[in-house]
């Protein structure tokens, strides 16, 4: 991408990225509108995101006019950042609130017009497929919940200061911007949704190894930490002019109802950048899974869907009567089989569930049923205990499984923790460097204490239970069913009291 001695401004470095980042909460803290950290990293996220936007589009201007091409803006003035935000003292207080709020308002320019959210929202793409769209789709689910113009116009002098003009810039960013992605852990653990790791992100990647021309999906992206992965891996593989329009324009997919993570999700992907998400705001569930035809399939889903969670009747609906279940992850593993692409190019899936999707019973049997009868389950990593911490303490497990045919065995991989280890942390997280025996063993399989394979009958004759121990290991109690952690509970006590009986009697003898 050409840069012009225009564009040149100074360098905001990483400390002071932080900086600003945090003398900006600092002052939001102070607006009574805003109740905590779940509402002042959406202010801070829309604002740096008209930010980065407006630098962005200077850079496609300057571009345009170099090339002698038409440039059209994706957000016209008065409303671009440099017509409203960029000097210190634009307006402010009670106007600006106005101008962010209101439907109709004085505009900065002196003119009377829609407010700045109204018309933001109101964009629409030239052929219904350009940034216009994804912004009108950004803002019609984001609220502005400062009441405080005085302080709005603090923060926003704040963030002017971050300049998104060069790519060593917009990494740094990248990087400061994931800290502020983890912060969305804490208030999203009530939910069900726990935000996947990176190092475990990054494996399920690199083991998939997606490939230019393939389309890959999340069909509940979150803030987009599969799909950003995705993205830099294909675009390393871009060598020409048409590669990048491949991978721009028909690679990533995602999927995400809440109006947060949704606005999250674009931007990361912007900055990492990918010119056009192509997120869905809605449910993904809300098809009839039996609609969803060919055309709608993909090559690759990366996936963590919502543990637990309940839908709505109307959700439930769409899937067969004797699929249907209030347990989230079993209703989006339903849909990811329908979404995989058949023979001859099958499509292919690593999917995060809990523990209880293994060794569940009922529907969740006939969900694994079908998944063994339409699909090759090739692969279950176990993932030790306190991956997801502190967010939750659930056991989880990888599934990677095709369309190239059903089920003929199961490869095991139990992920042992670091030497000494008893679990991971918030601030001792696992590292991407640990799955360096499991990528190894990837593609040259053999059974050892780590690994082991077990054959379709045998999970069959079990029920589908994909519960199954390590046989060449320890025994690993928190992958257990609750019911054999009770048995075991119960046997080990039982023979506690028969050794305190057995010392007992000792000690009766030796009174005697």
């Amino acid at each position: 991408m050409i840069r012009t001695k225009k564009l040149v401004q100074p360098q905001t470095t990483a400390q002071q990225l932080g900086s600003i980042v945090k003398s900006s909460r600092d002052i939001m803290r102070k607006d009574k509108g805003l109740s905590g950290d779940i509402d002042r990293l959406p202010v801070l996220t829309w604002i740096m995101f008209l930010k980065f936007l407006d630098d962005m589009e200077r850079i496609r201007e300057e571009e345009a006019i170099l090339s002698g091409e038409k440039f059209r803006p994706t957000i016209e003035a008065p409303y671009r950042w440099r017509d409203w935000a960029a000097r210190e003292d634009g307006i402010t207080g009670d106007e600006l609130i106005s101008f962010v709020n209101n439907d109709e308002t004085n505009r900065p320019d002196g003119t009377k017009g829609a407010g700045l959210f109204a018309y933001l929202r109101g964009l629409q793409g030239a052929n219904g497929g350009d940034r216009r769209d994804v912004v009108a789709t950004v803002f019609k689910g984001t609220i502005n919940r400062m009441i405080n113009g005085y302080l709005l116009r603090d923060v926003i002098n704040k963030v002017n200061a971050i300049h998104f003009t060069s790519s060593d810039e917009i990494h740094t960013l990248s990087h400061l911007y994931e800290s502020m992605l983890k912060e969305m852990r804490d208030a999203a653990g009530d939910a069900g949704e726990f935000y996947t790791p990176r190092a475990v992100v990054r494996f399920m990647v690199e083991v998939l190894d997606p490939k230019l021309g393939e389309t890959i999906l999340d069909p509940a992206c979150g803030t987009g930490g599969f799909l950003v992965e995705a993205y830099s891996h294909l675009e390393k593989q871009c060598k020409t002019v048409e590669d990048r329009k491949t991978l721009q324009g028909s690679s990533i997919y995602g999927g995400e109802a809440k109006p947060l993570p949704y606005l999250l999700v674009q931007m990361n992907l912007l900055l990492h950048g990918l010119e056009y998400p192509q997120i869905d705001p809605d449910n993904s569930l809300r098809f009839p899974l039996n609609e969803i035809g060919d055309k709608d399939r993909v090559d690759l889903i990366l996936t963590n869907p919502p543990f637990g969670g309940e839908e709505e009747k109307g959700i439930l609906n769409n899937f067969p009567a004797e699929m249907q279940t209030s347990e989230t992850t079993l209703l989006f593993l339903q849909l990811i089989m329908r979404k995989l692409k058949r023979q001859p190019k099958p499509g292919r899936a690593g999917v995060v569930v809990p523990n209880g999707v293994l060794f569940g019973d009922g529907i969740c049997s006939r969900v694994k049923e079908r998944l063994f009868k339409d699909f090759n389950l090739h692969t279950v990593v176990r993932l030790p205990n306190g991956v997801f911490a502190p967010y939750t303490g659930i056991p989880t497990n990888l599934l990677f499984f095709d369309r190239s045919g059903p089920t003929k065995e199961v490869w095991y991989y139990e992920q042992p923790l670091p030497e000494g280890r008893k679990n991971y942390t918030k601030t001792q997280p696992i590292q991407f460097e640990e799955f360096s025996e499991c990528l190894s063993w990837w593609n040259n399989r053999e059974e050892d204490e780590h690994a082991w394979r077990v054959p379709v009958e045998k999970i069959v004759q079990n029920g589908y239970n994909l519960d199954i121990k390590n046989p060449n290991g320890k025994v690993d109690f928190e992958h257990l069913p609750p019911e054999q952690l009770v048995e075991d509970i119960v046997a080990k006590e039982q023979r506690i009291l028969e050794i305190m009986a057995e010392i007992r009697q000792v000690l009766v003898g030796a009174g005697q």
